[in-house]
């Protein structure tokens, strides 16, 4: 019997899903959370995928811990907890090639890659949908120049540390992005805003034409009566 999870590194907790996974092979849920954390532990503060191999026979079960997906390892590495919702618009790091060489190199035996420098060009894919700009740079253009063979030296040498005027250079590029990126933002909100409320003072407004109410007391007059037939009349001769 073959379970599959993503769990927390080293702090996975009781849960009903698990309970019901665990359920039919007789499994003591204690015992399971003891030894996922124990096993993925070096992965804290990681989405980790994890693997159950269960004899239910024996009652016995594996642990197997694989690597967690390219885009925590990118999120690790960069101190960032979460990725933009607007790729285009707002980045949220600025990455070194030696950084995504370093990311790569950990992932590298669980990618279908050929070399080391694929597998650094597919996590610079990564880092577009993450909205993370490297070597000051949109990743989609780095990921070109990777093709280029433009950081070759770097990826044969399998350089890993960022040097360190290398990355004062590369925060402070950031750090004025990210002013000129929250004014824009607070521009285009205030836009909206002003918009909206343009939109809303222009509106004609709804006027209900309704007839007027009795007044209270008033006398419905009354139908004017139906007008009478005129009266036969029988000539008699005298």
């Amino acid at each position: 019997m073959i379970i599959k999870l993503l769990v927390e590194g080293g702090a996975m907790k009781p849960g009903p899903t698990l309970s019901q996974k665990l359920g039919p092979a007789g499994i003591n849920m204690n015992q399971v959370l003891q030894k996922i954390n124990e096993a993925t532990k070096d992965f804290a503060g990681l989405k980790v995928p994890v693997e159950l191999d269960i004899d239910t026979s024996t009652k016995t079960f594996e642990v197997k811990v694989f690597s967690p997906p390219v885009s925590e390892l990118i999120k690790r590495e960069l101190k960032i907890d979460k990725g933009s919702g607007l790729q285009k618009k707002q980045y949220v790091a600025n990455a070194s090639i030696e950084q995504i060489i370093s990311v790569a190199k950990t992932k590298q035996s669980n990618m279908l890659c050929k070399d080391l420098k694929s597998a650094v060009k597919t996590v610079a894919g990564t880092c577009v949908s993450l909205g993370v700009l490297i070597e000051n740079k949109r990743a989609v253009e780095v990921e070109r120049e990777i093709e280029e063979g433009k950081y070759d030296k770097e990826i044969k040498a399998e350089s890993t540390k960022t040097p360190e005027d290398k990355k004062k250079k590369l925060d402070t590029y950031f750090a004025e992005l990210k002013t000129q990126q929250d004014k824009a933002m607070k521009q285009e909100q205030a836009a909206k805003e002003a918009a909206a409320a343009a939109a809303q003072a222009a509106a004609p407004t709804a006027t209900a034409t309704t007839a007027a109410p009795a007044t209270a007391g008033a006398k419905t007059p009354a139908a004017a009566p139906a007008a009478k037939a005129p009266a036969k009349t029988d000539a008699k001769k005298k």
